[in-house]
């Protein structure tokens, strides 16, 4: 079996990159140069999921490393201390596997938000320049429960630091702890000299525009007609049974095709394996393996489970096949999605609702934001089955009527 579309190639510094995103990289290398004598300085990386944001970060670090550890390469930032942030354990182990490759990078270079906002702290430094992939996923509150016991990580990391490059991206957002919107960013940076550059070319989903504006629309509770018939791969099922026999099929051609699905059946981190059922579908959900090198979206053996958003989230297949559980519904009458959070299981989501003004709202937003992350995974293709019956219906009256 030839995988052909691992994340590591993906994110390999070192790539001929479109001109967009090679620009950008040339960019955060002077941003850093002008700036690696202020006090503070924010850059932010906007995009859609699938837009290039985490190869265009990590390329930028590893040239700023380059810099850093070489002598001569550049003066200005020969000797800095600089660190590179995410704050998610399957990406983490991604950019360490990266690493080892590279002669100017660390595994040591990357770590976790808190883990680096601690260990500052009780060292009384600061780093010169700080990389945060994924910042949407960085609290906004305090959690004493993982040991952070300050108001904001974003907040602590600037205060940490001369210069943070940040990606952040509103509609992945998937817990109240770590609720961001583009409101509250900017205010945080409002009294920060900052600039922000947006990426909007499409490099994971190979389709046409269609594609991603059906996707768009679903998150946004609209379902638009279905996109045309394209190389893109795009389908509707009756049956989970049978889309995940057409994804085994293709993982035997392609690799990297995996089961996904919102978090909508019960999981509970007891050592056991729990099961995602629908109809003559059953299969286990990802398991807990934080020992294993390889993230799970890159391990073979995971196509005998269920990804959730946590597991899949920054990375790519080659095909998706996404389970719309029970808090994704249909309304015949109004013809719009319905989102059902009390039908959504990932109750630690939703922990923390007295610091939300319209937490109700919030609710919604996050399982759409999941949505979102789900369904842009696969770079050839799309599998779809919905629970609900009525959406499941709707959705397959509407593939009945495709061109």
């Amino acid at each position: 079996m030839q995988q052909t579309n691992s994340s590591e190639l993906k994110l390999l510094p070192g790539r001929n990159l479109s001109a967009e995103p090679d620009d950008l990289v040339s960019t955060i290398v002077r941003f850093c140069c002008d700036h690696i004598h202020s006090e503070h300085a924010v850059l932010v990386i906007r995009g859609d999921a699938g837009t290039g944001k985490s190869i265009v970060i990590n390329s930028a670090f590893e040239k700023i490393q380059e810099a850093s550890r070489l002598s001569g390469s550049n003066d200005v930032l020969h000797g800095t201390h600089n660190v590179f942030l995410v704050n998610h354990p399957e990406m983490i182990k991604l950019y360490r596997n990266i690493s080892e490759s590279l002669p100017t990078l660390r595994k040591k270079d990357y770590e976790r938000p808190t883990t680096f906002v601690n260990s500052m702290d009780r060292q009384h430094k600061r780093a010169d320049i700080v990389f945060i992939d994924e910042a949407h996923l960085l609290l906004s509150r305090r959690d004493s429960y993982n040991r952070f016991n300050h108001d904001n990580h974003l907040q602590e990391i600037i205060r940490l630091s001369r210069i943070a490059i940040i990606v952040f991206d509103s509609r992945q957002v998937l817990k109240f702890k770590s609720y961001w919107d583009d409101r509250r960013l900017e205010h945080l940076l409002r009294d920060i000299p900052h600039e922000v550059f947006t990426l909007t070319t499409q490099f994971r989903v190979r389709a046409n525009p269609d594609v991603m504006k059906w996707i768009s629309g679903f998150c946004s509770r609209r379902i638009l007609p279905l996109p045309a018939q394209q190389e893109f791969d795009f389908r509707i099922y009756d049956d989970a049974l049978e889309m995940y026999h057409d994804i085994c099929a293709m993982n035997a051609r392609f690799g990297l095709c995996r089961m996904l699905s919102t978090y909508d059946y019960p999981y509970v981190l007891n050592g056991q394996d729990h099961f995602i059922e629908e109809g003559r579908f059953r299969l286990r959900w990802d398991r807990a393996r934080p020992e294993q090198r390889l993230p799970w979206a890159e391990r073979e053996d995971t196509i005998d489970e269920v990804g959730s958003v946590y597991t899949v989230q920054g990375f790519d297949l080659n095909y998706a096949g996404v389970i719309l559980g029970p808090s994704v519904t249909y309304d015949p009458r109004t013809q719009r999605i319905v989102i059902k959070p009390d039908r959504y299981e990932d109750g630690a989501a939703f922990v923390g609702r007295d610091a939300l003004d319209n937490p109700e709202a919030v609710q919604e937003q996050i399982i759409l934001n999941s949505i979102n992350v789900l369904m842009t995974r696969g770079t050839m293709g799309l599998y779809i089955y919905a629970s609900n019956a009525d959406l499941r219906k709707k959705l397959h009256d509407m593939a009945s009527r495709r061109t």
